[in-house]
């Protein structure tokens, strides 16, 4: 009983400041993020609101669709949300990755990975895009041209055509954050953000992301709180 009250303090100390779309997406139990995290997503997309950063918003993985959901809810009227996932259970991980990596994939393969709450996982949905979808318009926001849904593998998709003013980077494993680094990079703008989900999380991940960080002098990594982000300070490289 005590543990349970205990619980219960913690998840509302942790969501208090939340807005209310992010509070209804932990509610529906939509995303894997913490409240910490879903809340610096909040405040990058309010930054980059403020400042007047160009361009349009970007999530790589998106699983549920509760992240993504949270950055269309926050992104104004004048950019557009573009969503990249396979849509299915996520490849795996590559020979940069470690053995933990290597191992969590496997009991994603076997299918024995449990989702959130005790729901099934995710990955096993066989109508996830129009689950996630189906999810966007829940909250009134319908997949169309200002929120877009792009199936496939990272390295067939992701080809930005306009500038990108904020990144949110949730796909674990090295090369596919790699690919997202390599390709999202060019078109964000000054003062835009690539927040890392699994900086901290995945050592494929970290590793994929210090080695672009070496090669790119104009981008650096900022911690924000629990949170890792890729900064563009806009001083060459």
């Amino acid at each position: 009983m005590l543990s349970t009250l205990k619980d219960r303090l913690a998840r509302y100390r942790g969501e208090r400041h939340l807005s209310p779309v992010s509070r209804e997406v932990r509610a529906r139990r939509l995303t894997y993020l913490s409240p910490h995290r879903l809340r610096t997503l909040e405040r990058c997309a309010a930054e980059v609101n403020t400042r007047g950063v160009d361009g349009d918003f970007v999530e790589a993985g998106v699983a549920l669709g509760g992240s993504a959901v949270v950055l269309a809810a926050t992104m104004g009227d004048d950019r557009r949300l573009h969503a990249y996932d396979v849509f299915a259970t996520i490849p795996p991980p590559g020979a940069n990755d470690p053995p933990e990596a290597h191992e969590r994939y496997a009991t994603i393969a076997a299918g024995a990975s449990d989702g959130i709450g005790g729901d099934p996982y995710y990955g096993y949905r066989p109508d996830l895009r129009e689950h996630v979808a189906r999810t966007f318009a829940a909250f009134d926001m319908p997949v169309g041209d200002r929120i877009r849904l792009h199936k496939g593998l990272f390295e067939d998709t992701l080809h930005p055509d306009a500038p990108v003013a904020l990144a949110h980077v949730d796909s674990d494993w090295h090369d596919p954050v790699a690919t997202c680094l390599r390709r999202l990079a060019p078109h964000l703008s000054h003062g835009g953000v690539i927040v890392l989900d699994d900086y901290d999380d995945y050592g494929g991940c970290r590793d994929a992301t210090d080695a672009f960080l070496a090669e790119h002098r104009g981008f650096a990594l900022a911690r924000l709180g629990s949170s890792v982000a890729v900064v563009h300070r806009g001083d060459g490289g």
